[in-house]
């Protein structure tokens, strides 16, 4: 409520202002736009910015040729490169095809069944006996032991001969 009336009030009070400064013969007429705010009494007009000079461009150069050199050079580089390890990789499969056959060669060799000497009958082996005297087997005894961590008996056995009296 107050809002309404304050606004109506400064209506009224915008429009007598606006009276006096037209005049009497804009009573009459209709409007057409809409009435300018309080706050804008009088016009303001922006002043224009300075124009600045044009700046000029700087001489630059582009570096197109000498980097489309360096390509095609490294493109070169490479394209040996490649050639180089292709023509490594056929002599290595032109060696290992040499070396393969060889072995094929040896193994055709080797396979040839050759006559075997006979077993000598006259001196038959016999085995002697080991003049080692044979291990008494003993149970442990678990009291002795001792683990080395704790000086006690844990699950594992800890065969450290120090512990052992």
């Amino acid at each position: 409520m107050h809002n309404e009336k304050r606004g109506h009030k400064t209506e009224q009070v915008f429009a007598r202002r606006v009276c006096e400064l037209l005049g009497e013969d804009t009573k009459h007429r209709v409007p057409l736009a809409q009435v300018l705010p309080m706050m804008i009494e009088k016009s303001q007009f922006l002043s224009k910015p300075l124009l600045k000079e044009q700046t000029k461009p700087l001489n630059f150069r582009l570096h197109t040729e000498q980097r489309a050199a360096r390509r095609a050079g490294f493109n070169d580089l490479v394209a040996s490169k490649t050639n180089s390890l292709e023509i490594l990789r056929r002599f290595e499969e032109r060696i290992l095809k040499v070396i393969e056959e060889e072995e094929i060669k040896i193994m055709r060799k080797e396979m040839v069944p050759k006559a075997q000497l006979m077993p000598i009958f006259d001196r038959p082996f016999f085995p002697q006996r080991s003049k080692k005297p044979l291990t008494v087997p003993r149970e442990p005894s678990f009291l002795k032991l001792k683990c080395c961590i704790g000086g006690e008996f844990h699950r594992h056995f800890c065969y450290n001969m120090k512990a052992v009296k």
